[in-house]
């Protein structure tokens, strides 16, 4: 799953959240837009915030966005592995509510 914040209408960055059947990694997509663009826009749809060269992403909101419609059946278990991954390497919060994600900078591309 990669959580996407590029260049939207009339210069405002946009998050989008794709690739949302792909729970094997998971990560902030950085298009043409600064970190502090990248926050603000995070912070304004409720997915989260970037610190330094980290995001983190609100766990509730991030599958409330990534959630398909008509998902498969095991969607929700994939979910749920995945969020059990990353708490084994240390990147969830203490309480749940937070991941940790790598972030990918197209500028840096």
């Amino acid at each position: 799953m990669i959580v996407e914040v590029v260049g939207g209408a009339d210069e405002r960055p946009e998050v989008r959240v794709v690739e949302t059947d792909d729970l094997t990694s998971l990560h902030l997509a950085l298009g043409q837009v600064t970190d502090e663009e990248a926050d603000e826009a995070l912070r304004a749809a409720g997915l989260g915030r970037v610190e330094g060269d980290t995001g983190h992403l609100d766990t509730a909101a991030l599958r409330a966005a990534a959630e398909p419609a008509e998902s498969p059946a095991d969607w929700g278990e994939r979910w749920d592995a995945m969020v059990e991954h990353a708490r084994g390497k240390g990147w969830v919060t203490d309480d749940g509510a937070s991941l940790q994600v790598h972030l990918e900078s197209a500028a840096g591309a």
